[in-house]
């Protein structure tokens, strides 16, 4: 996979700094969300593949305490919209193979979103699709909805992490290119110090 490295200089405002000075914070924050999620749906996971649970018994951490999150669409929705927000609002302060792996995983995550809205819409309008008595996604036809779940959050984490591994560990020239603080400082076009993760 290969993309043109960026050559964008560094702007100002909300984006500007969380593609600049504050681009490592943002990861970290946006990574503990995006990990604290993967605990939901792997604990759901458990309890129906490990103890045997019923499906709607299944929910998860949260959802044991506040059994209607796990049937919020609302809910779901919204952490697919923040997902996005995030890979987008993010995207700048990645550069060359970085960049190209955290588009895969913005465009995948799109998609994902689109299915939730079509969940969403069904459960709003009291209009189910595809002939079905629930609300269901287009893939929701050939993957039952946990191991859906699980697969799209996987095929969105993973060019995630491979772009997050890359930025963390630029060639000589994505990092002339980085302006963003995540590998260490910089002066006059020169890497001081980089550090890692």
């Amino acid at each position: 996979m290969s993309q043109p490295l960026s050559t964008a200089a560094p702007s100002s405002g909300l984006l500007g700094r969380l593609n600049g000075a504050h681009h490592r914070a943002a990861l970290n924050v946006f990574l503990f969300v995006v990990l604290a999620h993967w605990a939901e749906h792997l604990v759901q996971a458990y309890q129906i593949w490990v103890l045997g649970m019923p499906r709607p018994k299944a929910r998860g951490v949260l959802g044991q305490f506040y059994p209607w999150l796990v049937s919020s669409e609302w809910l779901h929705y919204g952490y697919a919209i923040v997902m996005l927000v995030f890979l987008f609002a993010l995207r700048r302060g990645f550069v060359g193979r970085a960049r190209t792996w955290w588009t895969v995983a913005l465009a995948i995550q799109f998609w994902h979103h689109i299915e939730h809205f079509l969940l969403l819409w069904q459960v709003q309008s009291g209009t189910m699709f595809f002939g079905q008595k629930v609300p269901t996604s287009i893939l929701q036809l050939v993957l039952p909805r946990v191991e859906l779940h699980l697969f799209y959050n996987s095929v969105v984490f993973i060019p995630m992490v491979i772009a997050m591994y890359l930025h963390l560990r630029p060639n000589r020239q994505e990092q002339e290119l980085m302006t963003c603080s995540c590998v260490g400082h910089r002066v006059a076009g020169r890497s001081l110090a980089p550090h890692a993760a």
